[in-house]
């Protein structure tokens, strides 16, 4: 079977064998998944404790990070606000003048 078929040979009869949904969502088998994964999370756990993180504290850092984003965002809609403001207050009636005029011209 050519690769990524999600086939493989099956080492009894050679003929190719399809993996279940199960196998193909996971990567591997459950069990070897499962290892990999606690391996991992042991790993990263150490480091973690080493560091004195926390999954709490990681978490809190993420949410003043995205709220600080967001009021950053915010605060620079505000100053384009501002600015569009206080353009129009003197693009605004220069074009109306300028419109007064041209319309008076074109009687």
């Amino acid at each position: 079977m050519p690769p990524g078929q999600g086939g493989y040979a099956d080492p009894r009869t050679s003929a190719p064998r399809h993996r279940s949904a199960l196998n193909r969502f996971l990567g591997g088998s459950p069990m070897a998944v499962a290892v990999k994964l606690l391996f991992l999370s042991v790993l990263v756990g150490a480091v973690m404790a080493m560091l004195g993180l926390t999954p709490g504290l990681l978490f809190w850092h993420l949410y003043d990070l995205s709220r600080n984003l967001i009021d950053l965002g915010f605060e620079t809609f505000h100053d384009f606000g501002r600015w569009v403001l206080a353009g129009a207050a003197i693009v605004v009636p220069i074009w109306f003048i300028a419109r007064l005029l041209s319309s008076s011209r074109e009687r």
